[in-house]
């Protein structure tokens, strides 16, 4: 099949629409459920290259939550641990393929912005996996197979309608990529870089340890940002994006969004929020939103105009300023990679506040000086890369 046909493109006005190639080429891929649109393709595509690279970069199974062409969240296969289970909403599903692991993670990041994903798998999808999507909100999947059981399982979600693509994990496209924009075509060599340990090594503070898992983690931070619309900085974990800031025009605005991310990923955690006391039946996404409002600034409003009654059995105590930025000090060790350079050491300060340890950026900055001598006071350790990745 060259070509398939859309109900739309990016908006229902914007028709005809279709996804097709040139020349003597297949498309890549088979839909075996649903009906994907427009929007769902480009997520599910750069998705795939994504979770791809990710799967070469660390021998690991690795999935992506997309929204809006760039990753809500994004992981390889590493164990979770009870309060990761807990966060995510996992705990009742026992033991985790090291792919339901990934996913869990990705999703669980962020689960506001993870909400109605389209989600890429870099490994044929298993039935753990299966299990684990059936229950989220979701749009579509694309992965490079399923296990038969779970097509059967994601082809029941939506009544049928779900989105299921099956890639073909030796397709390779041309080296040269096209776009059209207000009837102009645009031409350019596809981003082919490699990204591997050989970016970390030109470290330029004076602390120089860079730990393997860290260097795993700075990895993952550029291979998401490789695949994220720019300007973008990208918190990493323990294997996992734990804040995105995505498509803002300042990079310390991408720096705070990322930043603000990873914090309430890790008050999340904090025994104030895993002993909230929900009513009966509340469904996963009222959990997520209730979590974000308590967490936040506006918590006090809710309690002044009693909406707390319709979520939570009694009413909890006020997660106080104080003791949240007590519980985010023990936020540590976390990587941070950025698309393009810092201009300015306040991104380095705002990244300290969420537990910043190890740095990768491009450098070239005329205030280089002043971001290295920024990173030397909190002690963290720096790799200028050298490489820009901008996603547009």
């Amino acid at each position: 099949m060259k070509e398939l046909e859309l109900k739309y493109g990016c908006n229902p006005n914007q028709k005809p629409s279709r996804i097709f190639m040139n020349g003597e080429k297949e498309l890549p891929i088979t839909v075996l459920s649903g009906k994907p649109g427009y929007i769902n393709f480009l997520d599910a595509l750069n998705g795939w290259q994504l979770v791809k690279e990710l799967k070469e970069a660390t021998g690991l199974p690795a999935a992506t939550s997309f929204k809006h062409v760039s990753p809500a969240g994004a992981a390889v296969g590493l164990p979770m641990d009870e309060v990761l289970k807990k966060i995510y909403w996992v705990e009742d599903l026992g033991e985790l393929s090291p792919l339901a692991c990934a996913y869990a993670r990705a999703r669980g990041a962020d689960r506001m912005s993870s909400f109605g994903d389209f989600i890429a798998l870099s490994d044929v999808c298993d039935v753990d996996t299966a299990r684990l999507i059936k229950r989220e909100v979701s749009d579509g999947v694309l992965a490079p197979g399923y296990e038969p059981e779970a097509l059967e399982i994601l082809k029941s979600k939506k009544n049928g309608n779900y989105n299921v693509i099956q890639i073909d994990p030796d397709y390779e496209p041309e080296d040269i990529e096209r776009k059209q924009v207000f009837g102009v075509v645009f031409e350019q060599g596809r981003n082919c870089l490699k990204i591997d340990e050989t970016l970390l090594k030109n470290i330029v503070t004076k602390e120089k340890g860079l730990p393997e898992d860290a260097a795993r983690d700075l990895l993952i931070s550029l291979i998401v940002l490789k695949y994220t619309q720019s300007n973008s900085v990208c918190f990493v974990k323990g294997g996992q994006a734990i804040g995105i800031g995505a498509g803002q025009q300042s990079r310390v605005h991408c720096t705070r969004l990322a930043g603000s991310k990873a914090d309430n990923w890790y008050l999340r955690q904090a025994p104030q929020v895993l002993s909230l006391p929900f009513i009966d039946g509340i469904r996963r996404a009222d959990r997520d939103n209730a979590i974000d409002l308590y967490i936040g600034e506006d918590y006090m409003d809710v309690l002044a105009d009693g909406r707390w009654e319709h979520i939570f059995k009694e009413k909890p105590p006020v997660f106080t300023k104080e003791e949240k930025r007590s519980w985010l000090d023990g936020l540590t060790g976390v990587a941070l990679g950025s698309d393009a350079f810092f201009p300015f050491g306040d991104n380095i300060d705002r990244a300290h506040k969420s537990g910043v340890k190890y740095v990768a950026q491009p450098g070239g900055s005329v205030r280089d000086d002043q971001v290295i001598e920024t990173c030397n006071q909190y002690g963290m350790v720096m790799a200028f890369t050298g490489i820009r990745l901008f996603h547009h």
